[in-house]
């Protein structure tokens, strides 16, 4: 059985390397871009099962890499995590607006961030009607 494959999207190297050191501890398979066209071609490319992605990127923000995704068909079912400082209803509704399914406030845990995307994984694996009563963390 292969492992889970995780795109983790962030212009911050730190972040990329602690959250990629945990993730890949907790048995993901992952991978990294550090900008929105970046990420774009790494998800279109690859086809992670989760995208970990901060709001603000060069080149393309997130929010813009969000709905580029959901609009092409071999894309719009890859579970999305917002990865962001903000923690604004103006930016959660935007994320939501874009096609994230969930967020997580940075700083965050390494262990939040594993179980928020253990979750989204377990969405994908259950019927769309289960899904739908699924909590978010957007909500």
């Amino acid at each position: 059985m292969s492992l889970p494959r995780i795109l983790i999207v962030d212009d911050y190297p730190d972040a990329l390397d602690v959250w990629g050191l945990y993730l890949r501890a907790a048995g993901f398979e992952v991978f990294a871009a550090t900008d929105g066209p970046r990420a774009f071609d790494e998800a279109v490319r690859r086809k992670p099962d989760v995208i970990v992605m901060d709001l603000e990127l060069p080149g393309k923000s997130g929010y813009e890499v969000a709905h580029d995704l959901r609009e092409r068909s071999d894309t719009c079912e890859i579970p999305l995590i917002a990865a962001t400082g903000y923690s604004h209803s103006k930016q959660l509704d935007q994320a939501r607006a874009s096609g994230f399914d969930s967020i997580i406030v940075k700083p965050c845990d390494p262990e939040l961030l594993v179980a928020e995307i253990r979750r989204m994984l377990r969405r994908k694996t259950i019927s769309p009607a289960r899904a739908e009563q699924q909590p978010s963390l957007l909500e």
